[in-house]
């Protein structure tokens, strides 16, 4: 039986519904707190509810005894935690609920994982422990040790932490540096749903660092496999990025999604904002040799499915 941290939200919805298309029991857990609209995060469940192999609970990772309870009753074979506080600019305005769910949620997570031991752990890193790290393509090998964001420095911690329990108590723990990760079902805050939005309503939007941004932007189900191959292959201890094959620009990303929308963008350009890389790009040499990642869908596929759902579903409720 499976565990998964997070399950309404964006990753850990497509995790729960490829785990459960390949015969897992999944039992998913998430506190439906309200950093954004919960009813996208409820209508996720809705798609994964009634099947028959999965079981939802509305824990709090940060509460230890509620999660010592489900870990004592369901004696879990692997976790993949994906619950956090997530977004680089929030942590600039609200930094402590990501001490409280980061940091934490993780540690009580990985005590869980002591007390009950398990055949695999994988968690949520991110490319925002990069920070400014000089050196791009972003690999594993760097220290990176330079975060600039709030949120890089949780997600850092969380690695090291990770490192320490693995080492102490011989848990299998695979780390994964999500690289933009985009799709159906995505988050209201993150850039192309933002873009989407406001395009369609003939708004401007704001492009930041003045359109000269570079990011690796990876696709759902691209990121669902790195996730799936991480859970089938237990290491003593990895970090692994998980991106796409190439970086690309901003403005060809926002190119992309006028196409789809058959709509121009007008855009108000703006300077870099503090917390922002000025660009990401993913090292998969680690990955693909230890586990034969390989990322299939580019931004033209990739955009066009996720407008696909954004016009079926989201924008009749706007």
């Amino acid at each position: 039986m499976i565990l998964v941290t997070g399950a309404a939200g964006f990753i850990g919805y497509h995790l729960c519904k490829a785990l459960i298309a390949r015969g897992e029991k999944v039992v998913g857990v998430d506190n439906l707190n309200d950093y954004y609209d919960v009813q996208l995060k409820k209508d996720r469940l809705n798609q994964i509810e009634s099947e028959p192999n999965f079981s939802f609970e509305k824990i709090d990772v940060c509460d230890f005894p509620k999660l010592l309870d489900l870990f004592s009753s369901h004696q879990f074979s692997h976790v993949c935690h994906l619950a956090a506080q997530v977004g680089v600019r929030y942590s600039l305005e609200n930094p402590f609920p990501y001490q409280k769910s980061n940091l934490e949620g993780f540690l009580n997570i990985l005590e869980a994982c002591r007390k009950f031991p398990l055949k695999n752990l994988v968690y949520a890193s991110s490319s925002s422990v990069y920070g400014a790290d000089p050196k791009i393509p972003f690999s594993e090998e760097e220290k990176s040790d330079r975060p600039i964001s709030l949120y890089g420095a949780t997600k850092r911690a969380n690695e090291l932490m990770a490192h320490s329990y693995s080492h102490l108590y011989d848990i299998p723990i695979t780390g994964l540096r999500f690289f933009t990760v985009y799709g159906p079902w995505m988050r209201p805050d993150m850039a192309l749903f933002k873009f989407a939005n406001k395009i369609q309503a003939g708004e401007s939007i704001d492009v930041y660092g003045n359109g000269k941004m570079k990011r690796n932007f990876t696709y759902i189900d691209d990121i669902i496999q790195g996730v799936m191959l991480s859970l089938d292959n237990p290491q003593p201890y990895a970090l692994y990025n998980i991106g796409n094959d190439r970086t690309e620009n901003l403005e060809d990303y926002i190119k992309t999604l006028e196409t789809c929308l058959g709509k121009s963008a007008i855009k108000n350009y703006l300077p870099q904002q503090p917390g922002d890389m000025t660009e990401t790009w993913a090292d998969l040499s680690r990955i693909r040799q230890d586990l034969g990642y390989k990322p299939t869908t580019n931004i033209d596929t990739g955009i066009k499915k996720f407008v696909e759902w954004f016009e079926s579903y989201f924008r009749p409720q706007l």
